[in-house]
């Protein structure tokens, strides 16, 4: 990793390399991406099953696209029983956490005879994109599902890539069923998104589409947001670990690879106010990066994003971590709690020494599916207000309306929009 004194120009270098990650940035997948959408928005499921043919090298068609109950209870069979119980444990955190965030419906009557109010309904059909590839995340598939079930969607259909051999894997579809999808499609990629966005004669239509994705998948999001709703479009991961004097230098060495090893676009950095900190961790990462299987990937994203940055005191520290504003920040300092309060930017706080970022990314409750690339400074993790939609209620009987008609029509004339005047108006000719 490559260790640097942290001053504005080092800030500054480092946000421009870290923005570069975005998705917006890859351009030149972005006609292949469209061509892919547009091909399954035409061709529906003939498209769909072409492209899966090509990138999955598996051949589907209509009558093995959807997996079977059968699939199913040869996933239940086939799985280790200690990790059915573990998903199990996990699920439970996850939805206790979340039934946490539930908000209701109001109405407040006025002694005016107004009537106002919010209505909370759940969005009707959401789809969920659960990744495959090199890592099979059963754990997205629980932190996608639960908080759409426990603000009570009514159709969950979840899209995952299939296997060459045309199977999904067995934890992802047992933490399926734990979770409550209603269907689940062997279907990947640009392809997948495109199918959940405006349908095929198998996968029905959504109203939103959730979950993470490579960059095919991250740039279909984009591109068919406006037809259906997103819930964001994910960057690369990223971990920033803010530490001082007091952090064990082992603990922080292996938190920073825990995300490093997901790919080469990853981040890992350190913002420490010790600099024999600083040089213990990076021989503890080197150490920890020969035994560790993704040892090829992790060395491409530290080679590209892995830096330790050393400040000369702990608000400058916080300064940068609040400008990074970091999907993934573990305060490691000898008061964390004190810290806590002077951040403002990042998506999931971790505090102290035992709470590891994969607590987050498995166990403790509070979502996974994060703001990337400095998206914290306004977004929010995924939450059960993203399966939520809002609509206002008014009600004015004549006289509430009567109190208040000429200030409408005042206001609506100052705009020039007399129809709008006259709407008022005329209920009181």
């Amino acid at each position: 990793m490559r260790t640097i004194k942290l001053d504005e120009a080092s800030k500054q270098e480092l946000l421009v390399k870290l923005l570069k990650r975005s998705p917006s940035q890859y351009t030149e997948y972005e006609q292949k991406v469209a061509e892919i959408v547009d091909a399954v928005k035409e061709g529906k499921d003939k498209a769909l099953f072409e492209f899966t043919k090509k990138f999955d090298k598996c051949e589907l068609d209509a009558s093995n696209v959807e997996v079977t109950e059968e699939e199913f209870k040869e996933a239940y069979a086939s799985i280790d029983p200690q990790l059915l119980a573990t998903i199990r444990r996990s699920a439970e955190n996850i939805r206790r956490f979340h039934e946490k965030q539930l908000t209701r419906s109001w109405f407040d009557t006025q002694e005016n005879g107004s009537f106002l109010g919010q209505k909370i309904t759940p969005i009707e059909k959401v789809g969920v994109y659960v990744p495959g590839g090199s890592a099979a995340l059963a754990s997205s598939v629980l932190m996608n599902i639960i908080p759409a079930k426990t603000a009570g969607v009514s159709k969950i259909i979840m899209c995952t890539p299939p296997m060459s051999n045309g199977k999904v894997y067995n934890a992802t579809l047992v933490a399926a069923r734990e979770a409550g999808a209603d269907r689940v499609f062997k279907a990947g990629g640009a392809q997948a998104i495109a199918a959940l966005a405006y349908g095929t004669e198998s996968i029905p239509k959504v109203d939103k589409i959730v979950g993470p994705g490579n960059i095919y998948v991250a740039l279909a999001k984009k591109k068919v947001y406006g037809n259906v709703g997103i819930d964001s479009i994910a960057g690369p991961s990223e971990i920033l670990v803010l530490a001082d004097e007091t952090a064990d230098p082992r603990y922080v060495a292996a938190d920073l690879l825990s995300q490093a090893e997901h790919d080469a676009l990853a981040s890992a950095i350190l913002i420490t106010t010790s600099s024999e900190l600083a040089a213990r961790v990076d021989t503890e990462v080197k150490a920890f990066t020969e035994k560790l299987e993704r040892k090829d990937i992790i060395e491409k994203s530290l080679e590209n994003y892995g830096f330790i940055l050393i400040a000369d005191n702990m608000d400058e520290a916080v300064d940068a971590v609040n400008e990074i504003a970091s999907e993934h920040l573990e305060v490691l300092t000898k008061d964390p709690f004190l810290t806590l309060s002077k951040i403002r930017n990042a998506g999931a706080i971790f505090l102290g020494q035992y709470s590891s970022e994969p607590l987050g990314d498995y166990f403790a409750g509070p979502n996974h599916i994060l703001p990337t690339n400095g998206t914290a400074r306004f977004f929010s993790p995924l939450s059960v207000d993203d399966f939520l939609k809002k609509s206002s209620v008014i009600y004015y009987s004549r006289e509430a309306l009567e109190a208040v008609h000429e200030d409408i029509e005042r206001f609506a004339k100052a705009e020039g929009l007399t129809a709008h005047a006259n709407s008022v108006a005329v209920r009181f000719e």
